[in-house]
């Protein structure tokens, strides 16, 4: 099985990582696995492409001829890659060397029309202590109570996700009218939507293998509070803009916020109460801000999305 590996950049700024993103597709242990470069409307980046890439016989380069945002960069690859899977990693993320076959192995023994995997942070500036694990989404990194094991899910994050080219082709791939700010806003959800549209039309979910593993780079700036808190408000928002766009997408919200706090604070208050630490405190508390700042967020998206 042929499995197409798709990363877009748009600027030379922290190309280190990009390359370092690159390198790991190309060492994964799957033989036949295709890496697909796009440059997001910059000739820059593109001359760097075929400056490092170019001779590589499983590299495919592409620019695209203005800056057209990442989903639509994703569509793009999609359409040129050759591969039977085309799987989708971030420029800030390092793939597990085993990522890719462990993807092949949901489609070659399960059957899935879509896979996904983990992701597991990279601090690179060092963990935040006052950030609880169930909140590990705000930074791009698989949260607590996520899944139990190997499953069917909806939707795993953008930077660890896959689907069968033929499908992903079929469904046009990302909407690329979800994703990223426009002016004050920023709607989230571009995997959820398309894993909506997979669901309805194909009856099938994503299977998650945690032993597809792709790390994510937490950057300092994402480790600071102001710039959590507004992720967070913008998750908030995303979510309402979900149930009005795709209305049958958002159960798995519910269900977390209901583990959150049926199970995740209780047993929480109940490790404080046995073992304190300014640690724990500060987690404890936590919970409930940014579980107060995606409420909010909601209520804004309320008044937006009707």
């Amino acid at each position: 099985m042929r499995v197409s590996v798709v990363l877009c950049t748009h600027t030379l700024d922290r190309y280190d990582a990009f390359t370092e993103a690159a390198n790991s597709v190309l060492e994964q242990t799957h033989d036949d696995t295709e890496l697909v470069l796009v440059s997001d409307g910059s000739e820059a980046v593109y001359e760097q492409f075929r400056a490092g890439f170019g001779d590589h016989e499983d590299v495919i380069t592409h620019c695209n001829d203005e800056n057209v945002g990442l989903l639509e960069s994703r569509n793009n690859g999609a359409e040129i890659a050759t591969g039977d899977v085309v799987a989708f990693i971030d420029d800030d993320a390092v793939a597990d060397e085993t990522w890719v076959a462990q993807l092949v192995e949901a489609y070659e023994h399960r059957e899935a029309m879509a896979a996904g995997g983990k992701m597991t942070p990279e601090w690179v500036a060092g963990r935040p202590t006052f950030l609880p694990e169930e909140f590990y989404f705000l930074v791009g990194v698989t949260q607590r109570g996520f899944a139990d094991g190997p499953g069917e899910v909806r939707n795993t994050f953008g930077s660890n996700i896959s689907f069968r080219r033929d499908v992903f082709l079929e469904l046009d791939g990302f909407d690329t009218d979800i994703g990223g700010r426009q002016g004050d806003e920023n709607l989230q959800g571009g995997e959820t939507e398309l894993c909506a549209r997979l669901s309805e039309t194909h009856d099938a979910g994503v299977y998650y293998n945690p032993d597809a593993r792709v790390a994510h780079k937490v950057f300092q700036y994402r480790t600071e509070p102001a710039w959590l808190l507004d992720r967070a408000f913008w998750q908030g928002y995303s979510k309402r803009g979900m149930e009005v766009l795709v209305p049958e997408s958002t159960g798995e919200e519910y269900d977390f916020l209901g583990q959150l706090l049926g199970e995740f604070v209780p047993q929480r208050l109940k490790g404080l109460f046995a073992a304190p630490s300014r640690e724990k405190a500060l987690q404890f508390v936590m919970l409930f801000v940014f579980t107060a700042a995606v409420g909010l967020g909601y209520l804004y998206g309320a008044t937006k999305w009707r």
